[in-house]
């Protein structure tokens, strides 16, 4: 069984978090699909402080991008929603961790 894991940062501390529990996750279940949905003030702390680690499993959700006047000048991948793409992720069977 290959787990699915989608982690949840909707802050810059909780990006931080975020982004070293990915890294262990993986170091323990190399097989895993992993993914990281960035909201609300992650978005900016991920423009910000690049990780090319993590940056591959990122999303950023576009509401905070738009709410905040921001550009995506690192042309991370969007999605429309932060909280829809969890739900849609859970829908999916994937597992949440909230950092």
């Amino acid at each position: 069984m290959t787990l699915q894991v989608v982690f949840h940062a909707p802050t810059a501390e909780a990006l931080t978090r975020a982004r070293r529990n990915l890294l262990n996750f993986r170091a323990a279940e190399p097989d895993a699909r992993l993914r990281l949905i960035a909201n609300g003030p992650a978005v900016p702390a991920a423009l910000d402080n690049p990780d090319p680690e993590t940056d591959p499993y990122l999303r950023v959700c576009l509401n905070t991008l738009q709410t905040l006047g921001l550009e995506n000048t690192r042309g991370l991948p969007e999605v429309a929603a932060g909280v829809v793409e969890l739900a849609r992720c859970q829908a999916n069977g994937w597992q949440y961790i909230r950092a």
